[in-house]
């Protein structure tokens, strides 16, 4: 006999049961609430809102970046001179330590004719600025214009090559601009130069202005019509022009010399460090982006720095550096023995000094003994017969320089 089969009955079927996935939404699984149409052109807009804004603001940026980049101007000229001569210059120093030669010129072309006539560019200030390679130091060295230095062949605007030849520091500039002003200093110091800087008038005065200005403490009113400086005695802030006038005023304060002015201009530039550190600028943008604008429209450097990017990774790695190591001296000199106006380096003190930036040892700087006006003395009271900017003995390790550093300031 055969079975009797029983069919076993389907589950009923819903409309869709065979399109959904497992888990998806139906009857007994509610889906997520639906958005009314409003609400989504609501939030469309927002998200294009974001983006127009973010974009606006890439946009920006791109250009103040294009802006200050475009600022800088690079000097090619230098760059082949400087090839040319390679096997002439020195080696390079310990790994990350770097030298900069800064440059402030007394060019009169472009704004800067408003500051008179002159015969030719000149450097009317210079200092080589050396950056430890832990960068926990900074060292600025001025080195007068009146100092009778070897000057080598140079190349003159003009393709005429000059001869070597002994001169006042300041006559390099003008024969061969900045690569005969680096290879000067490098044959004076043998010290390898990686970058240079120059700074004009008009460049000067916008950096003072940017920063709100610099504070000064004249023990004494100051008239000088050639400086076009008029200040009375006591603690104030110069602005652009009166601070120009302050650090280039040589006759009407002090005793006339160059070498008072420049202490003056290390007090100066001092006091300007110490501003920018104290207020955060660094790390500010909305100060930083005048103080930038200010330097960038008037400096002309090497290819390595001719951006913004080159120049804030080396002012990014220095601004770590406390004040109080951020030092500034002038090499040991005494009077020219064949002029009293002009002055030459005094040894083996300048060689010393040299010596230590160019292994990247530890230099020090101490006020000078005695004041600017008169001679310098000694500890007994007596007048001292060491040259200006001997250094001496160390308590620790390295000799110390006469000199000041950021945390004195010019009123300190």
């Amino acid at each position: 006999m055969d079975a009797h089969v029983t069919d076993t009955p389907e589950p009923p079927r819903f409309a869709g049961w065979a399109e959904r996935p497992t888990g998806a939404p139906g009857p007994d699984r509610p889906g997520p609430p639906r958005v009314p149409p409003r609400r989504r052109h609501r939030w469309r807009w927002a998200a294009l809102g974001t983006t127009g804004v973010l974009l606006a603001g890439a946009a920006a940026g791109w250009a103040v970046y294009t802006k200050l980049n475009g600022n800088i101007r690079t000097d090619s000229a230098t760059e082949r001179e400087l090839r040319k001569w390679e096997s002439e210059r020195p080696p390079a120093g310990p790994p990350n330590a770097e030298n900069v030669l800064l440059i402030g010129s007394d060019s009169r072309t472009g704004d800067n004719g408003r500051y008179g006539r002159a015969g030719g560019q000149r450097s009317d200030t210079t200092m080589l600025l050396h950056l430890a390679a832990d960068r926990k130091s900074a060292t600025a060295v001025s080195i007068p214009r009146d100092l009778m230095v070897e000057v080598p062949h140079c190349k003159r605007a003009d393709g005429t090559e000059t001869g070597p030849r002994t001169a006042q520091f300041n006559s390099a500039f003008a024969l061969g601009g900045a690569a005969c002003t680096i290879r000067t200093v490098e044959k004076l110091t043998r010290i390898r130069i990686a970058h240079y800087m120059i700074l004009d008038f008009v460049g000067f005065t916008r950096m003072v202005d940017a920063v709100g200005g610099v504070e000064v403490c004249p023990d004494r009113p100051i008239q000088d019509t050639e400086a076009h400086l008029s200040l009375p005695a006591g603690r104030q802030t110069l602005h652009g022009e009166a601070a120009l006038g302050y650090v280039r005023a040589r006759k009407s304060l002090g005793n006339g010399s160059d070498t008072q002015r420049m202490q003056r201009q290390q007090q100066f530039l001092g006091a300007l460090v110490k501003k920018v550190q104290s207020n955060g600028v660094l790390l500010n943008p909305t100060r930083l982006y005048p103080v930038l604008d200010a330097a960038t429209s008037s400096l002309t450097t090497d290819a390595a720095l001719a951006s913004l990017k080159g120049l804030y990774e080396l002012v990014r790695s220095t601004r770590g550096i406390p004040t109080d190591r951020v030092q500034f001296l002038t090499v040991p000199r005494r009077e020219y023995r064949f002029d009293r106006n002009r002055d030459e380096l005094v040894q083996p003190d300048a060689a010393r000094l040299f010596g230590q930036l160019r292994r990247d040892l530890r230099v020090t700087v101490a006020p000078a003994p005695g004041t600017a006006r008169g001679p310098v003395r000694g500890g007994g009271g007596a007048p001292s017969d060491r040259p200006q900017g001997s250094p001496s003995r160390a308590p620790g390790p390295g000799p110390v320089f006469p000199g000041t550093t950021a945390e004195r300031g010019s009123c300190e």
